[in-house]
């Protein structure tokens, strides 16, 4: 039995020799299977691809794929899965926020238990910023409410699949990738493993909040169609108002002669409308950019150079 770890990595310098040392103790419990680390460097701007050609040069487990400029978590992960080869494979991201000491629990789960997929989740938010944690929470019930996908608040891409499972998720070639969502989408019985919530080991987040409100946007966009669903109501619901608003005006003007008065008013109604419509077009805007990425069929990434021979370079 082989275990594959895809491990995205975008500058990471600081944190990869400790996340290393952490996966030499885990293997150790771990003997028994053969183990492989896939290092995905997204464009990574430090020494992390230094770091990598060393750890490679010394440990024949270790692959590294480093991108011909950054693509994104997303790419970095589909490349993984891409070039994986074991029949296990777990996603983690390297600044030890997902603890490898839980990868032998995960894979006992898999081993004795009837799950095709171990999932962690963050029972804690110690030590995130509170705006960051309520949006956060919000936005797993909104998903929740208006996408057919099961996304289970304080889930990680932190995961152990079975073979079959990423078969699954391979195949699924979309360009706009948003893997939580996938990975609720195929399906397959997941058990979930909670876990406290741990800080980084070393170096800063690349995730800001407004990068992490373009993706719970992305992922609204994705796997709901309630967006456009409301923008559709709004259009029928104000036709309605201003049909009727029309019929008060003549009725009043013909029984009590009364012409409106007030360009304040008319002002307000118009701003109203104009807002809404642009709220509306907006929707449909980012569909119809979806969209668009998706029909130029360009690749997920670009592989500029790695270590394996049989690397997947373009995908």
């Amino acid at each position: 039995m082989k275990i594959s770890l895809i491990i995205p990595c975008h500058n990471e310098e600081k944190a990869i020799p400790f996340l290393y040392e952490e996966l030499d103790k885990v293997s150790k419990e771990l003997s028994k299977y053969e183990m492989e680390f896939l290092f995905v460097n997204d464009g990574s701007t430090d020494g992390t691809i230094e770091i990598l050609r060393e750890l490679a040069a010394k440990d024949v487990r270790i692959h590294y794929y480093s991108f011909s400029r950054n693509f994104g978590k997303e790419a970095a992960m589909y490349a993984g899965f891409c070039n994986a080869a074991g029949d296990y494979v777990a996603v983690m991201d390297a600044d030890l926020q997902d603890p490898p000491s839980l990868l032998p629990e995960m894979v006992r789960i898999l081993e004795e238990e009837d799950y095709d997929s171990v999932a962690t989740r963050r029972v804690s938010r110690a030590g995130e910023p509170p705006i960051r944690s309520f949006f956060a929470r919000q936005f797993y019930k909104l998903i929740n409410k208006i996408s057919d996908v099961d996304i289970v608040d304080g889930a990680r891409d932190y995961r152990l699949m079975k073979r079959s499972m990423v078969d699954a998720v391979v195949q699924l070639q979309e360009y706009n990738r948003f893997s939580k969502g996938i990975f609720g989408w195929v399906g397959f019985k997941t058990c979930w493993l909670p876990y406290e919530n741990t800080k980084r080991v070393a170096g800063e987040t690349n995730w800001s909040f407004w990068k992490l409100f373009k993706y719970a946007m992305d992922g609204i966009v994705n796997f709901s169609q309630v967006p456009l669903t409301i923008a559709s109501y709004c259009g029928v619901f104000l036709t309605f108002v201003s049909f009727i608003a029309i019929l008060f005006v003549v009725i009043r003007k013909l029984i009590f002669g009364d012409p409106v008065a007030g360009w304040a008013s008319l002002v307000c109604i118009i701003t109203f409308l104009g807002g809404v419509q642009l709220f509306c077009i907006g929707i449909m805007g980012q569909y119809i950019s979806k969209t668009y990425l998706e029909t130029k069929k360009r690749p997920h990434y670009i592989i500029s150079e790695s270590n394996d021979e049989d690397v997947t370079a373009v995908h």
